[in-house]
């Protein structure tokens, strides 16, 4: 292998339709949730990937499992929802293929954007490859993504809608980051940080935020371009916070830790839709380059301090606390609630700023035993959900 095959994008097949927008249903849904299979001896990171995915691909199942980078990694997705108590429905079952076939490899599961005390050195890329070229290509950091999100897409009937909510959506990246944050310790240490995942992730070239692109004949230029550059080899090279997925025909929304329930995950997915509703009836701001003024002090104040992070309205240049704007947020977004059915879950999400979130829990959790082996089957107990 040459230099130039280790520092170029992994080879794609040509496809001149890669950018074509498939059109979707406004406002529908899909959610990828990726999760750790841990050990039940001590509660690490445990290769197990491969094994587990064979059992379940010979039954029967709700919901699509995939590998991810790593041995100790698994992503399972839902499909096209309107609505989402269906989206919870399909995730239960989901989970419940899971939890089943994993307790026959004696895994665990759980969730959680990083898993406590893992070492990445240990880790074992999964055997594909695009992840094998992703570890030349990347070294350490390769292993180093072995964390945890949750993905939420929403459908647009165009690109240029999708654009539109991309940008629009910046402007609620801190509440995202604040209400799924679950990631306080990172190899056997407390980072201080509500979400430590964000770090691991910012360290990839193309993360963060997309640029101020509106159009989606301009994106394509924009796409075209960097490709000629040899920067990426497809859209998959974007690791951006929040990015247009055209073959789905949807806004991918990629900040957000793994959550510890399902619930908190289906909770996630109906803020999405219903902030993008209040974005394309209300378009309650113009989309241009302010938007992302304060982007990256907004991004850090949350994952840093949580709901207690002092963020900035890029408009309106007032400071105030996360906690607050959320507040402030979930009232605009009321009507918007009640004509999708999803008051509920967002209620569920506001009691969280007094419960604590999931990384707030973890902690608690963690001060009980000061065990992180304790911790970690907490989490996967969590995530089996009531029994």
């Amino acid at each position: 292998m040459t230099t130039e095959d280790i520092t170029t994008p992994i080879a794609q097949t040509p496809n001149t339709t890669e950018l074509n927008f498939s059109q979707s249903d406004t406002l529908t849904l899909g959610v990828e949730l990726e999760l750790q299979l841990v050990s039940r001896m001590d509660g690490d990171l445990q290769r197990g990937a491969t094994e587990l995915l064979a059992l379940i691909e010979r039954r029967e199942h709700r919901g699509d499992f995939k590998p991810e980078i790593t041995e100790s990694m698994i992503e399972v997705s839902t499909g096209i929802h309107r609505r989402c108590d269906t989206l919870l429905d399909e995730l239960n079952a989901a989970r419940a293929t899971l939890v089943e076939q994993a307790d026959r490899l004696n895994l665990l599961v759980c969730g959680g954007g990083a898993h406590p005390f893992q070492h990445w050195a240990d880790r074992k890329i999964f055997d594909t490859p695009r992840f094998h070229q992703l570890n030349t290509l990347y070294g350490y950091l390769a292993k180093q993504f072995t964390v945890f999100g949750q993905h939420i897409h929403v459908g647009c009937p165009s690109g240029d809608e999708a654009l539109f909510l991309l940008h629009g959506l910046s402007r609620f990246i801190p509440h995202f980051i604040t209400l799924s944050a679950a990631s306080p310790y990172y190899q056997g240490v407390d980072t201080a940080f509500d979400t430590s995942r964000l770090n691991a992730i910012s360290a990839f070239p193309l993360s963060g935020r997309a640029p101020m692109v509106k159009r989606w004949a301009d994106f394509i230029a924009y796409y075209d371009n960097m490709k000629s550059y040899g920067v990426i080899g497809s859209m998959k090279d974007f690791y951006w916070d929040i990015r247009p997925k055209p073959e789905f025909g949807t806004v991918e929304i990629r900040i957000c830790d793994t959550p510890l329930t399902i619930e908190r995950a289906a909770a996630l997915a109906a803020l999405a839709q219903t902030v993008c509703r209040y974005l394309l009836i209300e378009r309650p701001f113009v989309i241009d380059e302010s938007l992302y003024a304060v982007y990256t002090y907004n991004r850090f104040q949350a994952a840093r301090f949580g709901f207690d992070g002092c963020i900035i309205d890029p408009q309106t240049k007032e400071r105030r606390s996360l906690r607050d704007d959320l507040a402030d947020t979930l009232e605009k977004l009321a009507p918007h609630a009640a004509e999708l059915e999803t008051t509920d879950l967002l209620k569920s999400l506001w009691q969280s700023v007094e419960a604590g979130n999931h990384a707030q829990w973890m902690r608690n959790a963690y001060q009980r035993n000061r065990s992180f082996g304790d911790l970690v089957w907490e989490q996967a107990q969590l995530w089996r959900g009531p029994h």
